[in-house]
């Protein structure tokens, strides 16, 4: 292993939970398989060590989420790329507007569209 990978590994432990591929399907109720799909179709990519794959609490939150837009809406891959991509354009959006000088209102009023947004997405 690099020195690289053993250090992102390192800050990988320290900030959330990291788990093997077999441990990361039964929290996320998946077969392994179905994480190596999702990995190739450029849905997640989670750390490496050698041969194993890591999973952090935010790849789990992605799989579960990736799970509900499958499962419970019909979503075929591209469509959860799509909802995924656009899912970070919102945060991306959100970020920037908190950094952008516009009045109280305004900023209420484009808060609540992308808050909308994020519902759709989420449930979508």
């Amino acid at each position: 292993m690099s020195a690289g990978g053993a250090g992102e590994i390192r800050k990988m432990r320290k900030s959330s939970g990291v788990y093997v591929m077999r441990v990361a399907s039964m929290l996320c109720g998946m077969h392994p398989q179905t994480l190596r799909k999702y990995e190739r179709a450029g849905l997640l990519e989670p750390a490496r060590s050698n041969t194993l794959r890591l999973y952090s609490e935010e790849d789990i939150a992605r799989l579960k989420l990736i799970k509900h837009l499958v499962e419970d809406l019909g979503l075929n891959l591209a469509g959860v790329e799509m909802a995924l991509h656009l899912r970070n354009c919102v945060f991306r959006l959100q970020r920037e507007l908190s950094e952008v000088r516009v009045s109280k209102e305004q900023e209420q009023r484009l808060s609540g569209i992308l808050d909308d947004m994020l519902r759709v997405l989420d449930a979508a």
